[in-house]
């Protein structure tokens, strides 16, 4: 039990430093002269605009309650919707003080007031979390689609250079002997997964890896599965338009596209898995993502990073507090409209 207890001490402390030396890293740069511009910035910034932001997110959350009762209903239990949804809520709530436990916390929500038995529900979170990576994948090939000109004005000198010879022309030895190493990588990391399988590192990897390939194949239970796709892509239209609608909130990004968004929401999403709470990492991301299309970084790029940031921040304390509150309340009412039912039948 004390094991238990340091290793979740431990891993807390990682997370807390982890999140301040993003912030750090986000910051450090920041001179004097850019401090006044991001503050400057903050203050012109029109905060109303945060509320479509905070509505988007909010309805992106309501479909993500919808699709998770799909995942649910293959099990032998049809929940609520406003359970679900509370549930929702309160797990993102308590993700942002507690990394992954929000998770556990919503199931056991829903065991609670659903009478959904918790170790059910693992499954369904994988499921859910597996279309959440694919989802990011796809948002990251759309972006290399739709901003190949300005991904490839900035990285064409170092492409050219990795596959050209001395006199400027393609040299078929070097993607030979590029192809030839990611081949003996891919052997070395198979060896590797096979030579130390029995390490927990190991064992954990092939464990995440097993997890996701589960939960993308558990959709075969799902009874309408166009259904269920049009939610997936939902959640990530609604994430695309509350993240264009903040560009609108500083005037340095207002000239930004949703096409652009795209790049941001991909990074971004990247910063919030990296650390808890996307603190000081998704900050960084978009500020150096935006300086790809002309936004001064540095303080412009980093003001509309902590603002998108805060937004997602605002709506995870305000909906997760609030869902607190609703829960027992709705359920209390169900329970009682239940009784006078059965009362009045009898």
């Amino acid at each position: 039990m004390k094991k238990k207890l340091l290793a979740t001490i431990v891993q807390y402390l990682f997370f807390a430093a982890l999140a301040a030396f993003f912030v750090w890293l986000s910051l450090k740069d920041m001179d004097r002269e850019n401090w006044v511009k991001l503050k400057d910035a903050l203050h012109r910034a029109n905060y109303w605009l945060l509320v479509p932001v905070l509505l988007l997110l909010l309805a992106s959350h309501w479909v993500r309650a919808l699709r998770w009762r799909q995942l649910i209903e293959p099990l032998g239990h049809k929940p609520s919707r406003i359970n679900l949804f509370l549930g929702v809520m309160i797990g993102y709530f308590v993700n942002v003080g507690a990394p992954r436990l929000g998770e556990v916390v919503k199931c056991t929500v829903l065991a609670r007031y659903e009478k959904v038995p918790a170790d059910k529900l693992v499954g369904t979170i994988v499921a859910e979390r597996a279309f959440d990576v694919l989802c990011l994948l796809l948002v990251f090939g759309l972006t290399l689609i739709f901003q190949f000109d300005v991904i490839h004005s900035l990285t064409a000198d170092k492409f050219n250079a990795l596959f050209q010879n001395a006199s400027g022309q393609i040299s078929y030895l070097k993607i030979l002997a590029l192809l030839g190493g990611l081949v003996v990588l891919f052997l070395i990391i198979r060896f590797l997964l096979r030579r130390f399988g029995h390490i927990n590192l190991v064992q954990k990897i092939k464990g995440i890896a097993v997890n996701i390939w589960h939960g993308l194949t558990s959709v075969k239970g799902v009874k309408n599965k166009p259904l269920f796709f049009v939610y997936t892509i939902s959640i990530w239209v609604l994430y695309l338009l509350s993240t264009w609608f903040g560009f609108f909130a500083i005037s340095e990004t207002r000239h930004l596209s949703i096409v652009d968004a795209l790049s941001v929401l991909a990074m971004g999403s990247v910063g919030m898995i990296v650390s808890p709470g996307g603190i000081g990492a998704y900050a960084l991301l978009v500020e150096k993502t935006v300086a790809f299309y002309g936004v001064a970084g540095n303080p412009y790029g980093e003001a509309l990073g902590w603002l998108l940031w805060f937004g997602q921040l605002l709506s995870f304390i305000v909906f997760g507090v609030t869902s607190f509150i609703l829960l027992p309340r709705v359920n209390r009412r169900k329970y009682e409209a239940t009784t006078n039912y059965s009362t009045e039948n009898t």
